[in-house]
């Protein structure tokens, strides 16, 4: 599920690392599910989640942060913007994710 706030949006993220590719996934649940290529060794898989769904987004990966659940499967993720709606309406057409 996407939250938006100023400045931004939350979202919940359900990662699967060790994958054999990174890719969207789906949903899992109100999650967005992403599976990741990285081994969740050392945050290398949360490095990679990052780094996925900026370019995903077309945002920078400095406005992507992990808020919580750094060494869980679900995740919180904060995407900064200027243009929430925009990035939201970006995000639903990616995994056809609701937004609040």
């Amino acid at each position: 599920m996407v939250r938006r706030l100023t400045g931004g949006i939350l979202l919940r993220v359900w990662v699967q690392p060790g994958a054999g590719r990174t890719e969207l996934a789906g949903l899992r649940g109100s999650e967005l599910r992403v599976r990741i290529a990285q081994r969740a060794v050392k945050g290398a898989a949360n490095t990679a989640l990052v780094a996925y769904l900026a370019e995903a987004l077309s945002v920078a990966r400095g406005d992507v942060e992990i808020v919580s659940g750094h060494t869980s499967r679900s995740k919180r993720v904060r995407i900064y913007t200027q243009e929430p709606l925009t990035l939201a309406s970006r995000l639903t057409n990616l995994g056809r994710v609701p937004v609040r």
